[in-house]
Protein backbone atom coordinates (compact mmCIF):
# COMPACT_ATOMS: atom_id res chain seq x y z
CA UNK A 1 0.00 0.00 0.00
CA UNK A 2 2.92 2.49 0.85
CA UNK A 3 4.07 1.88 -2.74
CA UNK A 4 0.64 2.76 -4.25
CA UNK A 5 0.46 5.82 -2.10
CA UNK A 6 3.67 7.27 -3.20
CA UNK A 7 3.15 6.23 -6.83
CA UNK A 8 0.47 8.72 -6.78
CA UNK A 9 1.59 11.26 -4.79
CA UNK A 10 5.11 11.41 -6.36
CA UNK A 11 3.75 10.65 -9.74
CA UNK A 12 0.71 12.44 -10.12
CA UNK A 13 1.20 14.39 -13.94
CA UNK A 14 2.47 11.18 -14.65
CA UNK A 15 -0.71 9.19 -13.82
CA UNK A 16 -2.77 11.85 -15.14
CA UNK A 17 -1.04 11.98 -18.63
CA UNK A 18 -1.59 8.04 -18.56
CA UNK A 19 -5.52 8.95 -18.28
CA UNK A 20 -5.57 11.48 -21.37
CA UNK A 21 -3.73 9.37 -23.13
CA UNK A 22 -6.17 7.22 -23.27
CA UNK A 23 -9.17 9.05 -23.35
CA UNK A 24 -8.38 11.77 -25.99
CA UNK A 25 -8.15 9.46 -29.01
CA UNK A 26 -11.94 8.91 -28.63
CA UNK A 27 -12.47 12.55 -29.18
CA UNK A 28 -9.86 13.42 -31.86
CA UNK A 29 -10.98 9.94 -33.92
CA UNK A 30 -14.26 11.86 -33.42
CA UNK A 31 -13.44 15.26 -34.59
CA UNK A 32 -11.46 13.77 -37.49
CA UNK A 33 -13.87 11.59 -39.09
CA UNK A 34 -16.15 14.73 -39.18
CA UNK A 35 -14.01 16.91 -40.54
CA UNK A 36 -12.98 14.06 -43.33
CA UNK A 37 -16.79 13.91 -44.32
CA UNK A 38 -17.24 17.51 -44.61
CA UNK A 39 -14.26 18.45 -45.81
CA UNK A 40 -13.10 15.62 -48.11
CA UNK A 41 -11.91 18.06 -51.21
CA UNK A 42 -8.99 19.09 -48.93
CA UNK A 43 -7.07 16.06 -49.52
CA UNK A 44 -8.59 15.00 -53.30
CA UNK A 45 -5.12 15.11 -56.01
CA UNK A 46 -2.74 16.43 -52.88
CA UNK A 47 -0.17 18.27 -53.97
CA UNK A 48 3.66 17.75 -52.31
CA UNK A 49 2.59 20.68 -50.48
CA UNK A 50 -0.11 19.56 -48.90
CA UNK A 51 1.23 15.67 -48.50
CA UNK A 52 3.85 17.20 -46.19
CA UNK A 53 1.30 19.63 -44.16
CA UNK A 54 -0.61 16.51 -44.08
CA UNK A 55 1.85 13.90 -42.42
CA UNK A 56 3.33 16.83 -40.49
CA UNK A 57 -0.15 17.41 -38.81
CA UNK A 58 -1.48 13.69 -38.31
CA UNK A 59 2.50 13.22 -36.59
CA UNK A 60 1.52 15.66 -34.27
CA UNK A 61 -1.95 14.50 -33.55
CA UNK A 62 -0.37 10.90 -33.19
CA UNK A 63 2.20 11.92 -30.78
CA UNK A 64 -0.14 13.95 -28.11
CA UNK A 65 -2.77 10.97 -28.82
CA UNK A 66 -5.10 13.18 -30.12
CA UNK A 67 -5.81 10.13 -33.16
CA UNK A 68 -5.39 6.72 -33.25
CA UNK A 69 -2.59 5.32 -35.27
CA UNK A 70 -4.95 2.85 -37.63
CA UNK A 71 -7.63 5.62 -38.26
CA UNK A 72 -4.22 7.47 -39.20
CA UNK A 73 -3.03 4.76 -41.34
CA UNK A 74 -6.64 4.21 -43.15
CA UNK A 75 -7.04 7.73 -43.65
CA UNK A 76 -3.26 7.79 -45.43
CA UNK A 77 -3.86 4.98 -47.51
CA UNK A 78 -7.79 6.03 -48.77
CA UNK A 79 -6.18 9.70 -49.94
CA UNK A 80 -2.56 8.92 -50.95
CA UNK A 81 -2.56 5.29 -52.29
CA UNK A 82 0.66 3.70 -51.98
CA UNK A 83 2.81 6.43 -52.58
CA UNK A 84 2.43 7.77 -49.05
CA UNK A 85 3.67 4.57 -47.31
CA UNK A 86 6.56 5.83 -46.89
CA UNK A 87 5.71 9.16 -45.54
CA UNK A 88 3.28 7.34 -43.15
CA UNK A 89 6.91 5.13 -41.75
CA UNK A 90 8.14 8.69 -41.47
CA UNK A 91 5.27 10.04 -39.20
CA UNK A 92 5.25 6.97 -36.87
CA UNK A 93 8.53 8.03 -36.38
CA UNK A 94 8.45 11.25 -35.58
CA UNK A 95 5.44 10.85 -33.17
CA UNK A 96 7.10 7.86 -31.35
CA UNK A 97 10.16 10.46 -30.63
CA UNK A 98 8.00 13.31 -29.97
CA UNK A 99 6.05 10.65 -27.64
CA UNK A 100 9.05 9.88 -26.18
CA UNK A 101 10.49 13.34 -25.50
CA UNK A 102 7.54 14.56 -24.22
CA UNK A 103 7.01 11.08 -21.42
CA UNK A 104 11.09 12.22 -20.46
CA UNK A 105 9.94 15.47 -20.12
CA UNK A 106 7.10 15.13 -17.92
CA UNK A 107 8.22 12.17 -15.52
CA UNK A 108 11.66 13.61 -15.44
CA UNK A 109 13.20 10.30 -13.92
CA UNK A 110 10.67 10.62 -11.19
CA UNK A 111 9.06 6.59 -11.68
CA UNK A 112 12.58 5.10 -11.37
CA UNK A 113 14.25 6.89 -8.54
CA UNK A 114 10.77 5.51 -7.03
CA UNK A 115 11.22 1.94 -7.92
CA UNK A 116 14.82 2.28 -6.73
CA UNK A 117 13.12 2.55 -3.46
CA UNK A 118 11.59 -1.06 -3.96
CA UNK A 119 14.58 -3.07 -4.65
CA UNK A 120 12.50 -6.45 -6.54
CA UNK A 121 10.15 -4.19 -8.81
CA UNK A 122 13.36 -2.21 -9.40
CA UNK A 123 15.07 -5.16 -10.58
CA UNK A 124 12.50 -6.24 -12.77
CA UNK A 125 12.32 -3.18 -14.70
CA UNK A 126 16.19 -3.29 -14.95
CA UNK A 127 15.78 -7.20 -16.44
CA UNK A 128 13.28 -5.67 -18.67
CA UNK A 129 15.19 -3.11 -20.02
CA UNK A 130 17.72 -5.09 -20.70
CA UNK A 131 15.93 -6.62 -23.21
CA UNK A 132 14.50 -3.48 -24.51
CA UNK A 133 14.27 -3.98 -27.97
CA UNK A 134 11.91 -7.74 -27.60
CA UNK A 135 9.84 -5.43 -24.89
CA UNK A 136 9.28 -2.60 -27.46
CA UNK A 137 9.04 -4.40 -30.34
CA UNK A 138 5.81 -7.30 -28.54
CA UNK A 139 3.65 -3.74 -27.13
CA UNK A 140 3.51 -2.82 -30.78
CA UNK A 141 2.69 -5.89 -32.69
CA UNK A 142 -0.79 -5.50 -30.93
CA UNK A 143 -3.69 -3.51 -32.45
CA UNK A 144 -5.23 -3.38 -29.18
CA UNK A 145 -2.23 -1.04 -27.30
CA UNK A 146 -2.29 2.65 -27.42
CA UNK A 147 0.27 3.82 -29.57
CA UNK A 148 0.94 6.97 -27.24
CA UNK A 149 0.30 5.11 -23.99
CA UNK A 150 2.51 2.38 -25.02
CA UNK A 151 5.38 5.34 -26.21
CA UNK A 152 4.52 6.99 -22.57
CA UNK A 153 4.73 3.58 -20.59
CA UNK A 154 8.18 2.83 -22.39
CA UNK A 155 9.43 5.53 -22.18
CA UNK A 156 9.52 6.49 -17.99
CA UNK A 157 10.38 3.25 -17.47
CA UNK A 158 14.02 3.83 -19.46
CA UNK A 159 13.57 1.96 -22.73
CA UNK A 160 16.97 3.56 -24.61
CA UNK A 161 16.19 5.84 -27.68
CA UNK A 162 17.43 4.01 -30.51
CA UNK A 163 16.10 0.72 -29.45
CA UNK A 164 12.64 1.94 -28.71
CA UNK A 165 12.65 3.66 -32.10
CA UNK A 166 13.85 0.69 -34.30
CA UNK A 167 11.40 -1.73 -32.22
CA UNK A 168 8.45 1.05 -32.85
CA UNK A 169 8.81 0.70 -36.36
CA UNK A 170 9.44 -2.44 -37.04
CA UNK A 171 6.92 -4.03 -34.39
CA UNK A 172 3.97 -1.40 -36.19
CA UNK A 173 5.19 -3.05 -39.76
CA UNK A 174 2.48 -6.10 -39.78
CA UNK A 175 -0.95 -4.18 -39.29
CA UNK A 176 0.65 -1.25 -40.57
CA UNK A 177 0.58 -2.53 -44.21
CA UNK A 178 -2.47 -4.86 -43.69
CA UNK A 179 -4.55 -1.44 -42.97
CA UNK A 180 -2.87 0.65 -45.08
CA UNK A 181 -3.83 -1.98 -48.34
CA UNK A 182 -7.39 -1.82 -46.94
CA UNK A 183 -7.39 1.71 -47.08
CA UNK A 184 -6.30 1.66 -50.78
CA UNK A 185 -9.51 -0.35 -51.32
CA UNK A 186 -11.72 1.42 -49.47
CA UNK A 187 -14.54 3.37 -51.72
CA UNK A 188 -15.28 5.41 -48.98
CA UNK A 189 -13.87 7.70 -46.34
CA UNK A 190 -16.62 7.72 -43.34
CA UNK A 191 -17.07 4.16 -44.11
CA UNK A 192 -13.82 3.64 -44.34
CA UNK A 193 -13.19 4.52 -40.30
CA UNK A 194 -16.41 3.54 -38.82
CA UNK A 195 -16.26 0.01 -40.06
CA UNK A 196 -12.59 -0.70 -41.32
CA UNK A 197 -14.60 -4.63 -42.35
CA UNK A 198 -11.17 -6.40 -42.34
CA UNK A 199 -12.79 -9.51 -42.90
CA UNK A 200 -12.00 -13.35 -41.76
CA UNK A 201 -8.12 -13.11 -42.69
CA UNK A 202 -8.22 -9.59 -41.42
CA UNK A 203 -9.95 -10.68 -38.18
CA UNK A 204 -7.72 -14.06 -38.08
CA UNK A 205 -4.19 -11.62 -38.36
CA UNK A 206 -5.24 -9.24 -35.77
CA UNK A 207 -6.06 -12.00 -32.74
CA UNK A 208 -2.33 -13.43 -34.05
CA UNK A 209 -0.71 -10.21 -33.41
CA UNK A 210 -2.70 -10.04 -30.06
CA UNK A 211 -1.35 -13.47 -29.19
CA UNK A 212 2.12 -13.15 -30.03
CA UNK A 213 2.34 -9.92 -28.23
CA UNK A 214 0.38 -11.52 -25.16
CA UNK A 215 1.96 -14.50 -24.83
CA UNK A 216 5.52 -12.56 -25.51
CA UNK A 217 5.16 -10.43 -22.88
CA UNK A 218 4.17 -12.59 -20.62
CA UNK A 219 7.18 -14.83 -21.36
CA UNK A 220 9.24 -11.70 -20.87
CA UNK A 221 8.54 -10.35 -17.55
CA UNK A 222 7.94 -14.39 -15.94
CA UNK A 223 11.32 -14.77 -17.15
CA UNK A 224 12.37 -11.23 -15.68
CA UNK A 225 10.71 -11.85 -12.44
CA UNK A 226 12.93 -15.74 -12.34
CA UNK A 227 16.23 -13.49 -12.73
CA UNK A 228 15.57 -11.37 -9.92
CA UNK A 229 14.36 -14.43 -7.65
CA UNK A 230 17.18 -16.27 -8.61
CA UNK A 231 19.94 -13.60 -7.71
CA UNK A 232 17.69 -13.08 -4.67
CA UNK A 233 18.67 -16.76 -3.60
CA UNK A 234 21.87 -16.51 -4.60
CA UNK A 235 22.97 -13.96 -2.20
CA UNK A 236 20.51 -15.46 0.82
Amino acid sequence: MSFLKELFQQNTSTLVSLLLLTLLPLVGDSVLTWTLHEHQDWLTNPGPGQMVLYFVVVAATMTLSLTHTTVVVLVTAFFFGWQGFPGMLLTYMLAAYGGYLIAQSLDKGKLIRLLERFPKAHAVMSELRADSWRLVLLTRLSPVLPFALITFILTVVGVPKRQFLTASVVGMLPRTLFFYWLGTKAQDVLQLIQDPDTGTAGKVLVVLLMAVSLFGLYFLFTRAMRRVLRQDAQTD
